[in-house]
């Protein structure tokens, strides 16, 4: 079942007292299945942000349809659905976490015990326990990013949007809250994010779409896309000395007392293993090196440009 799908979305703007007309989406296709983690992925100016403005109705689409769970974004039923953390969340700085998220309750008027067990619920899901009752301005980034999703959740959605959920965070926040993502798709959440940080996507996502110039370049699950990618071959072995690895190859490196033999062909591989053990050298390991995401978004530029 698609949790959110998307059909020939366009977008654009006018300036220049109306005279120019600048088109920023060219015809989005894309969907999410339920329980997915999407991953949203362009350069500056691609439309990321304005795709996720669409779904949330902060936009109002030139043509296109886009559904939550079957029905219409723009409907209230759809909308109830949506969780939304932008990128830069922005509080009342003298209300304590747990003021904030009673408001937000009350934004969906949920009854008071229900809002009461919620917002307990949430303040130890994203790791605020102990510290609901202190003023936001007294909030760290991450902190604030924690109370955020929270936010988020706090209506019970099906679908999180995440506008760069990890802007701005430390490596330690950037695995907690990796983490908490992951948990929400443990508990059934399907989430839609964009982010600059290949590295974080990488761990976590699904799927992938690559938008680039206003149109979806690439698109299709991430195990799929680096399967069969294999870009070379990586033999790290030890106990021998650099003139006998240079008479095997000249494609070597040393690294921390070993050395490393890179194959573009996966036929060399049993000749220059045999020479290792015949030089009395060790073989530690034979690995495949295959494309990472961030290969195949620079390659999806290239291609582009």
């Amino acid at each position: 079942m698609k949790t959110l799908e998307i059909t020939n979305l366009k977008k654009s703007f006018r300036s220049n007292f109306l005279i120019r007309k600048y088109h920023i989406l060219k015809g989005i296709d894309l969907s999410v299945e339920h329980g997915e983690i999407y991953g949203f992925l362009g350069p500056n100016g691609a439309g990321k942000t304005t795709t996720i403005k669409c779904i949330l109705g902060l936009l109002f689409p030139d043509t296109g349809e886009i559904q939550i769970n079957g029905q219409p974004a723009d409907s209230i039923a759809a909308r109830s659905q949506i969780g939304f953390l932008p990128e830069n969340p922005y509080f009342y700085d003298y209300l304590t976490a747990s003021e904030m998220l009673y408001f937000s309750a009350s934004l969906f008027a949920l009854p008071q015990a229900v809002a009461r067990e919620r917002i307990d619920l949430l303040v130890k899901l994203v790791g605020l326990e102990g510290r609901e009752h202190l003023k936001l301005r007294k909030f760290s980034k991450g902190m604030i990013q924690r109370l955020g999703m929270a936010q988020a959740l706090i209506q019970d959605p099906v679908c999180l949007i995440l506008d760069e959920p990890f802007s701005g965070l430390d490596p330690i926040g950037r695995k907690e809250f990796r983490d908490l993502i992951l948990a929400l798709k443990g508990q059934g959440k399907t989430v839609f994010f964009s982010s600059h940080i290949l590295q974080d996507m990488e761990m976590m996502v699904d799927k992938v779409g690559i938008i680039i110039n206003g149109r979806i370049s690439r698109q299709g699950r991430l195990s799929e896309m680096v399967a069969g990618s294999t870009q070379c071959y990586e033999i790290v072995c030890a106990q021998l000395s650099e003139k006998q690895l240079a008479q095997i190859t000249p494609h070597f490196a040393s690294r921390d007392n070993q050395f490393i033999i890179t194959l573009d062909n996966e036929a060399d591989i049993n000749l220059v293993v045999e020479s290792i053990i015949h030089n009395n050298g060790r073989v530690i390991a034979v690995n495949p090196v295959k494309k990472t995401l961030e290969d195949i978004f620079l390659h999806e530029m290239k291609e582009v440009q």
